[in-house]
């Protein structure tokens, strides 16, 4: 052997044809919907990131003179009923819906799988937490929210932990699920035959399975978690008013949508590709992690 040859897992990785590397074309051909999604979803942290530099205008001043004025140069989105700049308020928006999004979803998603594994692997505690959970799930996801709120009171961090309650039941069932099909493995009895404990079981075995479908779930949630957190600024329940969200601007300009609807649609049209953004990544995920898909 020359000293110039290369063995092991470095050769195998230079005798790869370079037509079977992934490189951004090839996946962007592969999981379009990924790549999309991945897009919309990087322009939008953009956005919240850098909302003081890409604003115009305070988005919490007021000023009765310029009230209500059309989309123009010196107001991009135009002005809402007090004279704010609706397009500075749109991009503070985005900070305030992707905080949201991104806390539920891994709150949500961190105590649902503690209590789907719980459920899972005891069968005493299954029937009892699983009847809470059926409990829960059976008000729908806004109504506990809007019950919460009214508990809790009007601020981000409230909607965050109303929503996160209200979320947390779809994905202990689905986790619960999960490990019950898991436990019926041959791998799995096998380490339970030769005597490995049961955190081992779960974290050597049971979890790396579960996170595919779970993570898919949890794009879900940050979505649903976004479109909650502005029908609860709309009606009024979420964050306070003062708090520039897409679901405040959208409740300010409501009542003239249809003399002045700019007010409400530019909210509305970034609130809905945000929400496209992020199911798309659940899709593409869910495509990519599928052994099963096709390629």
């Amino acid at each position: 052997m020359t000293p110039m040859q290369k063995t092991g897992p470095d050769a195998a990785l230079s005798a790869a044809p370079a037509s079977k590397r992934l490189h951004p074309g090839r996946f962007l051909r592969r999981w379009p919907a990924l790549s999309l999604g991945l897009v919309l979803l990087a322009l939008a942290c953009v956005m919240a990131v850098f909302a003081p530099l890409l604003a115009t205008h305070d988005p919490q001043a007021l000023d009765a003179t310029q009230r209500l004025k059309p989309p123009s140069a010196e107001a991009w989105f135009g002005t809402a009923m007090m004279g704010r700049d609706v397009y500075s308020r749109v991009i503070y928006g985005a900070r305030v819906s992707l905080v949201v999004g991104f806390g539920v979803a891994v709150l949500a998603t961190a105590a649902g799988m503690a209590i789907g594994l719980v459920a899972g692997f005891s069968r005493l505690l299954d029937s009892i937490i699983m009847r809470i959970m059926d409990g829960l799930m059976a008000i729908p996801s806004i109504l506990l929210a809007i019950a919460f709120m009214a508990m809790l009171g009007s601020s981000v961090v409230n909607v965050i932990v109303a929503v996160t309650i209200s979320e947390i039941p779809r994905v202990a069932r689905l986790v619960r699920s999960t490990v019950l099909s898991l436990r019926e493995q041959t791998y799995v009895e096998a380490a339970i035959t030769s005597g490995a404990s049961t955190l081992r079981i779960i974290w050597r075995h049971i979890l790396p399975n579960a996170m595919p479908p779970v993570l898919v779930q949890a794009t879900y949630i940050c979505a649903s978690a976004m479109v909650i957190e502005a029908i609860l600024s709309f009606i009024g329940a979420g964050t306070p008013p003062d708090i520039p969200s897409w679901g405040n601007i959208m409740t300010e300009g409501r009542a003239l949508w249809q003399v002045k609807p700019h007010i409400v649609a530019f909210p509305a049209v970034v609130l809905s590709l945000t929400v496209l953004a992020v199911n798309l990544v659940g899709d593409g995920l869910r495509d990519m992690l599928d052994p099963r898909r096709k390629s």
